[in-house]
């Protein structure tokens, strides 16, 4: 059913969440995994003349470990880490890289952070589901 998945991770629990249903429905189909970090700048002072995530380098380690796990189970594991340089955001970059691998699903957590928020999604997989190449499966935080 589906060959090519893409999954975008941010460290969160949800995407972690995510991380799991992709690397299971992997493991069920035979596809390759994809995984998606975009580094999104905000929150630290410019280090290097550049702003980052204060916990950047915990996140990536940890994505990069999840990576490993599909690699050593035989599902791909191959990681693209990109700095969101569009003005849509994470949701066009994780598109952009569905659409260039011919992804035939995206796997990404949603947030609830309240009632409002709640009801959208979330940003980024509000958006998806708007210009995604290809179906988005949105995994719940719990």
């Amino acid at each position: 059913m589906f060959s090519r998945i893409v999954v975008g991770l941010d460290g969160s629990p949800q995407s972690d969440r995510a991380f799991t249903v992709a690397r299971d429905m992997a493991a069920l189909t035979k596809a390759a995994v994809t995984i998606v970090h975009v580094r999104e700048m905000m929150l630290a002072p410019a280090v290097g003349g550049v702003p980052r995530r204060i916990d950047e380098n915990e996140i990536e380690t940890k994505i990069r470990t999840q990576a490993g796990e599909l690699a050593k189970a035989g599902n791909g594991g191959e990681l693209q880490i990109v700095a969101t340089t569009s003005a849509g955001g994470p949701a066009h970059d994780i598109a952009n890289v569905a659409r260039a691998s011919g992804a035939d699903l995206i796997v990404v957590g949603t947030r609830g952070m309240g009632v409002i928020a709640g009801l959208l999604l979330g940003g980024v997989t509000q958006r998806l589901l708007q210009i995604a190449p290809c179906p988005v499966l949105s995994v719940p935080g719990s």
